[in-house]
């Protein structure tokens, strides 16, 4: 399959890069590469990408692009966002195809979970 046209890589806007890799780590499993003291790769997450660090964060209420996850679970998930000391910004709602919840990392950047389940 041509790559031509796919979205290829995402970054991410962090303000503690060290936190928020543990942070994805921790609840969904993903691992990084360091290129330097304020950029790192993202990998096990789906898509390649990268954690920068930034003042700014994302959030859907500023028009950002929302990055939305898939888990088998979401109940397990929403756990372990909050444990690792995310927050839930929107509760678990209903929408054509599943369910949802959008929660934010240490960095106050906003991203979904959904499942199909």
């Amino acid at each position: 399959m041509s790559q031509h046209h796919k979205i290829s890589y995402i970054e991410i806007p962090v303000k503690a890069l060290a936190s928020s890799k543990a942070f994805f780590n921790q609840v969904f499993g993903w691992e990084f590469v360091d290129y330097g003291d304020d950029y790192a790769g993202i990998t096990g997450a789906g898509i390649d990408g990268g954690l920068y660090v930034s003042e700014q964060n994302v959030s859907a209420d500023k028009g950002s692009v929302l990055v939305v996850l898939y888990s088998d679970d979401l109940a397990k998930s929403q756990a372990a966002i909050e444990s690792a000391g995310g927050t839930i910004k929107t509760p678990t709602f209903e929408f054509p195809g599943g369910h949802r919840f959008h929660f934010c990392d240490g960095n106050d950047n906003e991203y979904a979970v959904w499942s199909d389940k």
